[in-house]
């Protein structure tokens, strides 16, 4: 090795040891050569102190090359591969690095995102709830007619599935009303509009509630406009409401052509749609397709950030068609109308659902005119799409619904490989959420 080379930052750790050894031996000399032989006169005591000055020197020298060295490993991957749980806690520990998990946003409304969400803030709490506000029906229906207020119903959902409350809490935030004029309403939907009361916008009160509740990531309204949302069907019908949409006659076969809002120039709320554009993985779903999903993607802006974003874009398909919406959808279709109401090539991964259900179970939805969907792989291939199938469902009171931990995992392995593998600026976030996945099961 030349002698230029040790003064090459990052050569490596042990040899920055080994120099801030040299350089420590050299304050030593000089400081203990000063006060033994002080009677050598003063050029000598002058030589000690520049000796040891040259110690000092190459002590601050070493460290700074030092520090340098060990962040330039993180950098670079340098870290070993098969760094257990504990080691990584460890290091974690004592650097003091906060590591907060990839950041995902979630698109969507109903019990599919909330389901979804309790899954995922086990993995990061970089979390954002971008939640449909075109619900009218049931308790924030009635709400909203008589407060003028948007829709709490998917938001509650969504906090209290993000929330780190005691049991209590969430029983009382879920209880809805048996008697009376409170028949059927949610405590979690008043106490939201009782928030948006004391607050200046609906905005800030669903701030407020996420703090009450210490929510793990943000849970936002796509848009703070008053819309409805409104289906044309196949038949030439048009319908108003996000309610009557999902509860047309049963005997009614016509499919929905397309879904649009009873406004133009929605404005999205500015906040949703820098989440889109910071996110590394956005995800569609679960949810009802027309009067969940594509809801968001109606307003102004959303679909032009989905676009330009860098996140990946990924659809969670419902694991049973649904009556009234979906009825007889295959995997494309579900797709195709997506992309019908935002842009072509959208999206760039579907999960899906692969499994098989209880015969029993099966017969019960099919008498309800639902059944699982149906992957077409050839024709979603067709489409660039790239597919992932397994077993997502779980089966809970007799119906079918997605695995919050199965599903979350699946997304926290395609953001772990696709994103953060890549940027050695995150290799901590990778090798933190390779960690959650391997605790977790």
């Amino acid at each position: 090795m030349r002698a230029s080379d040790w003064l090459i930052p990052g050569i490596g750790i042990r040899r920055w040891s080994l120099l801030l050894v040299v350089g420590l031996s050299l304050i030593c000399l000089g400081v203990i050569s000063t006060i033994r032989y002080y009677s050598k006169g003063a050029l000598f005591i002058i030589l000690m102190i520049l000796l040891a000055s040259v110690g000092v020197a190459t002590v601050i020298g070493s460290l700074r090359a030092l520090i340098n060295s060990i962040l330039k490993d993180y950098k670079h991957k340098n870290l070993n591969t098969t760094l257990n749980s504990e080691g990584l806690s460890n290091l974690l520990h004592e650097k003091r690095i906060l590591v907060k998990g990839p950041k995902i946003v979630a698109v969507g409304g109903g019990t599919g995102l909330s389901t979804m969400l309790r899954g995922l803030k086990q993995y990061t709490s970089n979390l954002t709830a971008l939640v449909t506000v075109a619900d009218d029906g049931g308790g924030s229906g009635v709400l909203r007619e008589d407060l003028g207020m948007l829709p709490p119903g998917d938001i509650r959902n969504c906090i209290l599935a993000l929330a780190d409350t005691e049991p209590i809490m969430q029983k009382l935030l879920q209880y809805r009303f048996q008697d009376g004029r409170l028949k059927g309403q949610s405590f979690g939907n008043l106490f939201l509009a009782a928030m948006d009361g004391i607050s200046d916008s609906f905005e800030e009160a669903v701030k407020k509630m996420s703090d009450v509740l210490a929510v793990t990531g943000k849970v936002l309204p796509i848009t703070l406009d008053d819309v409805r949302l409104c289906a044309e069907i196949e038949n030439g019908e048009t319908i108003l409401g996000e309610y009557n949409i999902g509860h047309r006659e049963p005997q009614s076969k016509a499919r929905i052509n397309r879904v649009f809002l009873n406004q133009t120039n929605v404005k999205p709320l500015s906040e949703a749609i820098d989440a889109i554009m910071e996110a590394d993985i956005v995800v569609l779903g679960p949810g009802s397709l027309y009067t969940s999903i594509i809801p968001n993607l109606l307003v102004d802006g959303v679909c032009d950030a989905l676009l330009k974003t860098k996140a990946i874009i990924v659809y969670v398909c419902n694991v049973m068609t649904q009556p009234c919406e979906t009825e007889g959808y295959s995997l494309s279709d579900h797709i195709k109308a997506i992309e019908k109401h935002s842009r072509k090539g959208i999206i760039d991964f579907c999960v899906v659902n692969n499994a098989t259900i209880p015969d029993d179970l099966r017969d019960r939805y099919k008498k309800d005119g639902a059944e699982l969907v149906k992957v077409d792989a050839d024709i979603v291939g067709k489409m660039g799409i790239e597919i992932i199938t397994g077993d997502f469902k779980a089966i809970n009171n007799n119906y079918v619904r997605h695995d919050s931990n199965k599903l979350a995992k699946k997304i926290i392995e395609l953001v772990s490989e696709l994103v953060l593998s890549k940027d050695k600026e995150r290799i901590l976030d990778y090798y933190y959420s390779r960690d959650r996945i391997n605790k977790i099961g």
